[in-house]
Formats: C-alpha cells, structure tokens, sequence
C-alpha cells in the first residue's frame, strides 16, 4: 500500500472509530451495544485460538525444556560430584583404617624392641625386573634420616636405607639379591648370613655346619657395629626347608620373609637403636601346640567253652549266650539260693 495522502486520512479515520467504539464498550458494560459482535467473534475465532494455542503449547514447553535443563544439568552435575566424594571418603575411610592397623602393628614391634622409629609411606616401588628391589619413602634427610639405617615394619624386617635425600629416601629391601644380613636363630643363638633371592625364600648359611635347624625354626637380626646398617632383634623370616650340607662346611638353610615386599605401605626407619639387645623378644608368641589326646584304657576279655566273659583280673563281666536286655543277676541268684535249700534239705535228712 503506497503512502499517500487518503492512505493516511483512512488510517486517522479507523483510529477514530475504534477509540469510539472502545468508549462505548466500556460505559455501557454488561448492556454495551457491541458484546453481541464481540461474542460472534469469539464463536468464529475461538476454535482458531485452540488450534494455535495447542500447536504453540509444545514448542513453548520444549523452549521451558531447554531453558531449564541447564539448570537441571548443573543439579546433576552436583549430585555426581557429591556422590564420587561420597565414594571417595569411603574409600579413604578404608584405607585409613588399614594404615592405622599398619602404623599400630608397627608401633608394637618398635615397642618391644625398644626402638626409636620415623614412620614414613611408601610413595614408590621399584619393578621385580629390575636390577634391584627398591622402594623410596616420603621422609629424608630433613626427618633425620642417614644412609644404613635399618628400615622395619609391624611384621619385621623390611630393608636398609641406601640414598637419603632432603624429603625422600631410597630403601634396599632384604629380599634383593645384593642385600646380606646377619642372622641369629631364636633359641640356639647359631649364627648365619642371610641373602635376598627376589621372589623366592631368603638363602641363610650358618656358621656351624652341623647347628641343629629344623623347619619352623625363626630368626631375627644379629645386629651390626654400632647398629648399623642393622640393630638387633629385627624379626626376619621362618625356616621353611633344609638342605644337607652335602659334605660342605655350611648348609643352606630356606628362609620364608615375615615380610610381604610386594604389598608395602607404611614403613618405620629405625633412628635410635635399642640400650640392650632385645634378642627374640620381638618375635610374637608362638602357637600353643593341641594338647594330645588321652589313651582310651583297653580291657581283654577271655572267651570261656560254657560262654562267660572273663576279663585280666579273672572275674566275669557278661556271657555270650545271654540275650540282649536279659538281666542275669536275678537268675544268679535264684540259682545260688535254690543250691542253698537243696544243701540244707539233703542235711535235715542225714539226721533223721
């Protein structure tokens, strides 16, 4: 429609008449002259509106959809950050109950051998292929520690201290095949030297070729010069087999490790060696053996031609005959009263 000078006088008229007719619907209300026109319109256009309002409706929730699934992403988001903490507590909660069992454990081992230790954690280990069992610990020079300290744990010796740095500390574990350390079997006291042989049973020769070791048998460290690199009463491993000596002048002895070197955790450097030797009073108490049974008495019972039982004494426990449930003592003594009155009669007649 082009803009022209009737165009614009025929819009300033429709304005007129709608201003108009807005006046009138409002003064008369309920009896205004244009509600029967306005119910019409809403007769022919009502469906219409429906139809529309019921096209719009899903686009309009699909738009209060989107619009609100930032907000109900970030609600997810929260609940699923809340539960990996949630998972991740109880997770530590674990581990921590596990190191304080460890640290206790630890803690009575150095008691009773009167040790002053640092503990520290495992933060490293050092691969089984390798050229050397290792592991390094978050405690170094600053905590006091020194190269040749020996290095324990709650079930015994663990290694020695090799390379000591500000913060961490490199430990040579006693199963590595370069690792030795003189041993002391619990009891006898009979000496020997004990290697590492990786995954297998610690190899210990002793001293004496002829010392009496026998599978079960423990040893504990015999200590070093001036406690180091190793102080005494260390708990090292069982003796699980023994091997003659073969003419030698020693023979090996098999040692099974209290110590499990592939699940180390926490650890406990040993700064202050015992005043006295503490020799097996580390090692725990060993099972109480099961008492033996007592021997059942066993009682021989003769067979006699007329069926009684008689035992090693000569007296008669029961006859073979007898039925099973029959009680003979009754009939015994009938029998031995019956006798009686026969003796008695048989008397009164040689009398007469």
């Amino acid at each position: 429609m082009r803009d022209t000078r009737e165009s614009r006088l025929l819009l300033v008229l429709l304005i007129a008449i709608a201003f108009a007719l807005i006046t009138v619907d409002i003064r008369g209300g309920e009896a205004s002259p244009v509600d029967g026109a306005r119910q019409a319109a809403a007769t022919v256009f009502g469906p219409v509106e429906n139809g529309v309002a019921a096209a719009v409706d899903p686009v309009g929730n699909a738009i209060g959809a989107v619009r609100d699934s930032g907000d109900r992403h970030d609600r997810i988001a929260a609940l699923e950050h809340e539960n990996a903490a949630l998972k991740t507590k109880l997770g530590s909660d674990d581990r921590n109950s596990s190191k304080v069992r460890q640290l206790d454990s630890m803690l009575k081992t150095a008691g009773a051998g009167q040790y002053g230790i640092k503990a520290a954690q495992v933060v490293a280990i050092g691969a089984a292929q390798g050229f050397s069992w290792t592991i390094t610990i978050d405690a170094g020079a600053n905590d006091g520690l020194k190269r040749d300290m020996t290095v324990l744990n709650g079930e015994g010796l663990v290694g020695r201290v090799t390379t000591v740095g500000p913060n961490t500390a490199t430990v040579l574990l006693a199963n590595d095949p370069d690792f030795t350390v003189g041993t002391r079997l619990e009891k006898t006291d009979e000496l020997g030297f004990a290697n590492g042989q990786g995954s297998r049973p610690l190899s210990v020769q002793f001293l004496n070729g002829k010392a009496d070791v026998k599978k079960g048998d423990r040893l504990v460290t015999f200590g070093s010069s001036n406690d180091k690199p190793f102080v005494p009463g260390v708990p090292v491993g069982e003796v699980v087999r023994v091997d003659p000596s073969g003419g030698d002048l020693t023979r090996t002895v098999y040692v099974r490790p209290f110590v499990g070197f592939t699940k180390l955790d926490v650890v406990g450097i040993v700064v202050q060696a015992p005043r006295e030797n503490p020799r097996d009073l580390v090692l725990p108490a060993q099972p109480k053996k099961p008492a033996k049974p007592k021997p059942t008495p066993t009682v021989t019972v003769t067979l006699q031609p007329n069926g009684d039982l008689v035992d090693g004494n000569g007296k008669v426990v029961g006859n073979a005959n007898e039925k099973p449930g029959t009680d003979t003592s009754g009939d015994t003594e009938a029998a031995a009263g019956g006798d009686a009155d026969t003796a008695a009669g048989d008397a009164a007649n040689e009398q007469e």
